[in-house]
């Protein structure tokens, strides 16, 4: 059971932490995290981590060859079924 977020335990914002990063929510802005130098510690090397990481697998985005070769394919693949 999660109580007042101001009177939260360091145990109780950590099991909850997942769930508000998750939401998308800014978890640095917590109450919390507002009055804890532990977890607001803890919240800025997880950060930091999840920045790395995005470092190493940049996201790309196909280039347009690779779009028309996939519509290619689903034209030849539904044709071929309809004999």
């Amino acid at each position: 059971m999660i109580h007042d977020p101001k009177n939260m335990t360091c145990e109780e914002f950590q099991a909850h932490m997942p769930e508000l990063i998750g939401s998308g929510e800014d978890a640095s802005a917590h109450p919390h995290v507002q009055n804890c130098a532990l977890c607001r510690a803890l919240l800025a090397d997880l950060e930091t981590i999840a920045e790395a990481a995005r470092q190493l697998f940049p996201v790309e985005e196909p280039s347009d060859r690779v779009w028309d070769q996939i519509q290619s394919a689903i034209k030849q693949e539904t044709g071929s079924t309809r004999s």
